[in-house]
Order: C-alpha cells, then structure tokens, then sequence
C-alpha cells in the first residue's frame, strides 16, 4: 500500500447511557488498527485490540512508544467513575500490550491527553465533572494520581448543564498550562501546569467564559500558539480567542455558527480541528451530520466559511487529519462507518475519496504517531 499510515479507532463496546439521557448500545469490539493509503484514502484492517472496555478516546504519547484510552464507565469494582488504561505500541504499530489502568475518580471519563513531554497524563471525566493527572513512568505504565480536581457550576440549560461536565483537556504549546472546556458550566477552565510534580492550579482572570447555553466541548490551538478554538456542542458555534501564552488569557474574538443557513433540525457540535498548515479549521455537526470547513486568517486569525461536506454517515462524533494535511478520516459514530476525504491543499475544501469503512460504534480516531 503505498504512503501507508496506520490508525486507531477507540469504540463504544457495551451500553452507555449519554449525557442526554439517551441509552446507546456500543457495537464496537475495542481498539481497532487500520493501515491507511494517503492517496486513495482506503483503510485495510490490521488488528483488533479486545478485551477493552469502551476505548471511546484515544491519545498518544509524544513519542508515539504509548497510547492511552479511557474507559469511558459509570463504575468500576462496585464504585463511582471509569477507569484510563495504558498499552505499549508494538514495533510495527500494528499491535498493542496492555499496560495497566487507573481508576479515573469521575464517571464517564470521555477524553484523555498527555503533556507535551509525555511525563503526565490528564483525564476528564465527563459526567461528574472533575480532572484528574497521573504521572507516566518510563515504561509507559500510569502511576497513581498526582492530582485531582472536581469542578463546580450549571447553566442554563436544565437538561444538559445541571452540573459541571469537563469534556476535554489540552496542554497549551508551551506546557505552561492546560485547558479544560466545562460543557455544564459555560466555561474553559485554565490551570497553570507543574510539569515537575504533575500538580494543576486553577489560574484566576485566565480560561474564558462562553455564552450561557454554549456548551464547551473541544479547544485546538494554532500550529503557531497565537489563537485558541473552541467547538460549542449546545448551540452549534465555533469561538476564535487570541492566546496569552504567558497569562493563560483568551480573549474573544469571533463566535461563527457551524451550520448553514436555513436548516431548522436538532444538531450538536463534537469534535473541531486545525488544518496541520494551521490554513484551515474543520468541525463536525451531529444532526445535520456533516464536517463544515473555515478558511483562518493568519494574521487576525478569524474564520471565514468554506462550506459544508456530509460526513457520509450519521452522527460524527471526531475526525481526524494526518500529519501532512492530506486526509481526513471521519469517525460515524451513529452508523458504525469512517468516511475518508481528500483535503484541497489550496482551498481547504473536503472531497469524498468514495472509501467506506465499516467499524461499529467508531467514537475516536488517531493517526500513528
């Protein structure tokens, strides 16, 4: 296969009961490995990685010698929260060795990320709302929690932001702080990071605070550090902040909805990315299901809408572009398929390669490191 890259799929393998109250039953058999041919976009199956419950997101090591998934559970051995688990990538990437896993302190913990030097690991827990860090040794394997915060809060919406949700954390490119959007809350929290002893401190008059009813969900940065992106799953927007590097300040420059004019049906925003030339940013609707494309202005950084692609599927939970801005994969999670797109290098606009995957339940997707 030529330009060969392979990637993994994080899935939902048994039922899990959503932040909507609605009850959905994972398909998934756990973390799949594909080899993937950059020019045409077609997947070949390598591997099945079973035995794991609910992988739903997936991150790597900076090294790429690690992977990380969350089990995204309500309980684990007769208590409250979900566990993060810990394997080794093989040689050849096409296979992996269970390290050991963490309980994560929260329920439904939905995203794991690690620090810029691959020494901490940082989970969200969705549900409960609250963080937790664990310090990586150098076999790849998490130790105990060095910290652990839970988060407080509500908004507007009673169905959906009761309580505090922490959907997502990520390290700023300097490793000075991380981010965390809070769905329930209407808020991006910012915690100065300790990289030495893996400790996180909610930093005051830093973060941002969205409009009451956004919903949070996912921050990307600028290849170049300067600007911040947050996808808002309740009421369908993207938000542009300039980045203070040095404050962990974000301050508001744009919100553009994601959808197009004139559709009037339920949608939910999940996952949002920047193009790797940092040229254009891509989000993904749930409902209209659908990846909509941004043109970035380098400069002021603001968005201007491409358009719109169908995600070839139903309910696209992430996607995911490869490192030399070729390619986009997109995981439906609704329709059990990943969906490949080539990415005009010049316009940013997304073409449909025809290739159709079949995966159940597809919750995340990362290329090999």
């Amino acid at each position: 296969m030529a330009s060969e890259i392979l990637i993994y799929v994080g899935t939902y393998t048994e039922a899990i009961r959503f932040g909507t109250g609605e009850l959905f039953q994972g398909q998934g058999e756990g973390i799949h490995i594909f080899s993937v041919d950059l020019t045409s976009g077609a997947l070949e199956p390598v591997n099945v990685v079973k035995g794991v419950k609910n992988p739903s997101y997936l991150s790597f090591d900076p090294s790429g010698r690690f992977l990380y998934a969350v089990n995204e559970l309500k309980s684990y051995e007769g208590g409250d929260g979900g566990t993060v688990s810990a394997f080794s990538v093989s040689a050849d990437g096409r296979d992996l060795g269970f390290l050991n896993l963490r309980p994560t302190r929260g329920t439904d913990p939905c995203h794991v990320a690690t620090d810029n030097d691959g020494r901490f690991a940082m989970v969200a827990n969705f549900m409960s709302g609250s963080v937790s860090v664990y310090p990586i040794g150098t076999d790849g394997k998490l130790g105990k929690a060095s910290d652990f915060v839970q988060h407080t809060g509500s908004s507007v919406n009673p169905a959906r932001q009761a309580g505090p949700h922490a959907h997502s954390s990520v390290f700023d490119p300097a490793n000075r702080f991380v981010f965390v959007p809070d769905l329930g809350a209407d808020r991006v929290v910012a915690y100065r990071f300790d990289s030495a002893a893996g400790k996180i401190a909610e930093t005051k008059g830093a973060g941002a605070v969205l409009e009451p009813g956004s919903g949070p969900r996912h921050i990307a940065f600028s290849p170049d550090g300067r600007f911040a992106h947050i996808v808002n799953e309740l009421d369908s927007t993207v938000t542009v902040f300039a980045y203070n590097g040095e404050t962990g300040g974000l301050s508001k420059l744009q919100t553009v909805t994601t959808l197009p004019d004139g559709f009037a049906g339920e949608n939910s925003c999940a996952d949002l990315n920047v193009h790797p030339t940092g040229k254009f940013l891509y989000a993904s609707n749930r409902g209209h299901d659908s990846v909509v494309a941004y043109k970035r202005d380098a400069q002021s950084g603001r968005l201007t809408l491409i358009g719109h692609e169908s995600s070839g599927g139903k309910t696209p939970r992430n996607f995911a572009i490869d490192p030399t801005g070729a390619l986009m994969l997109v995981a439906n999670q609704a329709s059990d398929n990943i969906v490949a797109y080539l990415i005009d290098r010049d316009t940013g606009v997304l073409k449909p390669t025809g290739h159709v995957t079949a995966v159940g339940t597809p919750v995340c997707v990362k290329f090999a490191r």
